[in-house]
């Protein structure tokens, strides 16, 4: 293998998917981004792929149909020759299906600490709602590798943040995502990517 090649799969702002772009040629090295999709029309993670020259696939998505989107998605991704793909706010669930022809090559990042707050239902400002109900004084962010089990594959890194006095859920989301996930994701990729590299 060359040069690894990944795909991030996205559904709104891409705010996890700016940290991927800005951490081209300092953090991550050892392999490219290559493919943006969206599930969703117009989300400004499309935009900030094109800013950055990266080609960028709106795809529909119907939870009625979800095989459609899914052989649609491994077409492009068979056309594009990717290797890996990174889940960065992506809102679907893929199938066991679809998930079982990557092993080890779908990485995704979920804003707890898992096995704390992770599984079906709990995404976005759902996990640190559960997390400041229950009280913890320690959150975090986990990135792992994506299996037929919601949030259920092996770990590959993992950070704690502090839960202060006073957090609502916005303000725990954006502590998680400055000192947690936005430092993690680049990292993990590019661990993926030479372990790909290694591998050959």
């Amino acid at each position: 293998m060359l040069t690894p090649r990944a795909a991030v799969l996205v559904s709104g702002g891409g705010t996890n998917l700016q940290v991927i772009l800005d951490k081209r040629g300092t953090v991550i090295k050892s392999g490219e981004v290559a493919l943006v999709v969206s599930n969703k029309p117009g989300a400004f993670a499309l935009e900030r792929a094109e800013k950055a020259g990266i080609e960028n696939v709106y795809i529909p998505y119907d939870r009625k149909k979800p095989e459609e989107f899914e052989q649609e998605l491994e077409r492009l991704l068979k056309l594009r020759s990717i290797d890996v793909i990174v889940l960065a706010g992506f809102l679907a669930i893929l199938s066991e299906n679809f998930v079982e022809k990557y092993p080890k090559r779908i990485i995704n990042i979920h804003p707890s600490l898992i096995p704390s707050f992770c599984g079906k239902g709990y995404y976005g400002l759902k996990v640190h709602e559960a997390a400041l109900e229950r009280g913890v004084k320690l959150t975090g962010a986990t990135v792992h590798f994506v299996n037929g089990i919601p949030d259920g594959g092996e770990i590959i890194a993992q950070r704690a943040v502090e839960v202060l006095p006073g957090d609502t859920p916005e303000k725990l989301q954006r502590r998680v995502m400055e000192q947690a996930e936005w430092e993690l994701l680049p990292e993990a990729l590019e661990k993926v990517f030479k372990e790909l590299k290694e591998k050959e």
